[in-house]
Parts: C-alpha cells; sequence; structure tokens
C-alpha cells in the first residue's frame, strides 16, 4: 500500500482539495488519517473532523470519520499519551484503516507546528508511517519562493521520504510558468505540480451560509442549492443603489433587514439568488408571498448587516459532498498539472 502524507508550512493553503483531486484521477481504493483533528464537528455525541467527513462521504469510505483522528485536545493529548504511544497509536489506526486499500492519504494540521508539542505534527507523521512527504505551497510569488527556500534550507527531513511540493491556487499560470517556476526548480527542491487558482472553487452554496450562520429558511427551501458569486450588502437607499452598475453581477445574494421591503423588493426584481435578513426581522406577507412566487430563499438571522456580513466575510469555502462539479474539477485540475507517477 502507498503511503502519503500531505502537509503544508501554513493552513488554507487546499492539503483537503489535493487529497480530493488526487483520488479522483487515480481512481483507487483509498483509506484516510487525520490523527490531530482542526475542524472539530459534533454530531449525534461524536466528535470527527470536517475533513475526515467530507473524505468519507464523497468516496464512500466504510470507516467512521470518529476513527481517523487520535483527537483534538492538546490537554486530552498532553494527558493519554506520550512519544512512544502517540507513535503506536498512530501506526495502529492506520494499519486498521488501510486493510484492503491501495493507498493511505494521511493529512497534517493547519500548519507545519500544528501539533509538535503532543507529537503530532506534519513532520512527525511522515517519520511514523514512513510514507512520501508531499507540501503544498500557495501565495504570491514571493510567499512560495519564502516557503520553497525555507523547506530547502531549514528543515531536517534527511530521514524523511519527501517526495517535493505542489504549488496551488496560482492566480497567473502563463506568467507563473515562464517567468517564476524556472527560478523555483533552481532552489532545489522538486516540484510535482502546479495548479491555477479557480474562482468556481472559491463559491458556496446558500444552504451552506445556512449551515455557518444558523439561519432559519423562511422561503425557498427547494433552492438553497444555488451558487453565491457575489455579495451585496441592502443598507442604501432603493435610488441610490439603482444607479450602481453592482446589480448587474451575477448570482447575488443581497443582505438586509427585514423591515426593507423596499430593498427586499427590488432583489427580487433582479432575480438575485437569496436574500438574508437580518435582525430577526420577518418582512410583511405578501413579500413572502412574492419571494415564494420568485422561487428566492430568504434566510433569517438574528445578527444586524454589519454583523451578518463580517461573519460571511469569515467564513471559508470549504467543500462539501454535494458539490460534484467541484469534486470533479478538483480531479481534472490534478489530472492535468500533477505530475502523479513521481509522488508515489
Amino acid at each position: 500500500m502507498n503511503k502519503v502524507i500531505i502537509a503544508s508550512l501554513r493552513k488554507n493553503a487546499g492539503k483537503t482539495s489535493i487529497v480530493v483531486g488526487l483520488t479522483k484521477a487515480l481512481n483507487k481504493k483509498i483509506a484516510y488519517l487525520k490523527p490531530f483533528g482542526d475542524r472539530l464537528i459534533y454530531k449525534k455525541k461524536l466528535l470527527w473532523d470536517y475533513d475526515s467527513a467530507l473524505i468519507t462521504n464523497i468516496f464512500g469510505l466504510s470507516e467512521a470519520p470518529e476513527d481517523m483522528s487520535i483527537g483534538f485536545d492538546y490537554s486530552k493529548l498532553r494527558y493519554m499519551y506520550d512519544k512512544k504511544t502517540t507513535r503506536e497509536r498512530v501506526l495502529e489506526i492506520a494499519a486498521n484503516i488501510g486493510q484492503g486499500k491501495d493507498i493511505l492519504f494521511v493529512e497534517g494540521g493547519k500548519d507545519l507546528a500544528y501539533g509538535v508539542s503532543v507529537y503530532l505534527d506534519s513532520l512527525s507523521l511522515a517519520r511514523y508511517i514512513g510514507g512520501n512527504l508531499i507540501f503544498v505551497i500557495y501565495g504570491d510569488e514571493n510567499a512560495i519562493f519564502d516557503e520553497i527556500t525555507y523547506v530547502k534550507n531549514n528543515m531536517n527531513i534527511g530521514d524523511i521520504n519527501f517526495k517535493g511540493v505542489i504549488i496551488n491556487k496560482v492566480q497567473n499560470m502563463e506568467d507563473f510558468m515562464n517567468k517564476y517556476l524556472p527560478e523555483i526548480k533552481k532552489i532545489g527542491v522538486p516540484v510535482l505540480g502546479v495548479i491555477p487558482y479557480q474562482n468556481d472553487l472559491t463559491y458556496y452554496s446558500i444552504d451552506y451560509l445556512r449551515e455557518h450562520l444558523f439561519a432559519k429558511v423562511i422561503t425557498g427551501e427547494d433552492y438553497l442549492n444555488r451558487i453565491v458569486k457575489n455579495i451585496l450588502i441592502g443598507a442604501m437607499s432603493v435610488n441610490a443603489l439603482i444607479q450602481t452598475p453592482i446589480l448587474k453581477k451575477e448570482s447575488i445574494l443581497m443582505i438586509t433587514g427585514g423591515d426593507r421591503a423596499d430593498m427586499i423588493l427590488l432583489a427580487l426584481e433582479n432575480q438575485t439568488v437569496g436574500l438574508i435578513l437580518t435582525n430577526n426581522l420577518i418582512p410583511p406577507s405578501h413579500i413572502v408571498a412574492k419571494a415564494t412566487e420568485c422561487k428566492v430563499p430568504l434566510l433569517l438571522v438574528p445578527y444586524d448587516t454589519y454583523e451578518t456580513a463580517k461573519r460571511i466575510e469569515s467564513i471559508g469555502p470549504l467543500l462539501t459532498k454535494d458539490e460534484k462539479q467541484k469534486i470533479e474539477l478538483l480531479g481534472r485540475l490534478v489530472k492535468d498539472n500533477v505530475n502523479i507517477p513521481a509522488i508515489f
């Protein structure tokens, strides 16, 4: 069985997306392990990691998500395990989950140092399991240079089978490949692939926002799968908004007060994909009926407009199991841009 440890130097590099893309591109039986969970979910009196649940649901794994992580809490891990027993536990889980599988993917924590005090950082995991280590790098050109140079100069990974880096979310592929990649290769770290930035991977559905905002659905429950590409704050006057070009953008979600009937009607007339109504104010019944007729979801939240916008801004566009187009796109991106044989 091949074993691959996917790590990054900082958070939001796209490690889980790379696992999804590789699995789609390879079409092999996989196992997945995330020993130190960093995206905690509590459901049905069980604790599991969001990424573990995602991989399980996308690829129909038989193992339970809660069995893919050793723990989530530093103090509990320090109390339960020392370095020796941590290593033994990781190897035990890897052996159980990996039975009968072609590839075991092990995902490290949100950054390189995460979990080091409890012996569950990415480099320790690579030493325990003995698989191939890959770093996912992203950012602007200077950040990419810095991280790859750091890998070259400062990491004592001689006892690890380090395969190289995948550079992710590159904004200008042609410029990067012609101007920067030749210089990066001179550093001496193997580049396994360069994946272009995709706007489609940054969008989220109305239902995704509903879940993260704990919003109540007033109308349009059957249309919550619509994709949000632009967000409009409906705090100005209707006349002022009409004079701006913003209403011409596609897939707009409007945030406005439930008492702003004028703004809600304007949104409905301009075919917005949905509205978030703030301050727990439900609009008059004829407005609700109009939204129902237009098949536009109305979501209700207790926060004011500013707080709602701020909360949405802090929500990362995490992949969900139902976003089949994104999942297929990740598979194509990895297949077209990553030297997959070099990883194994």
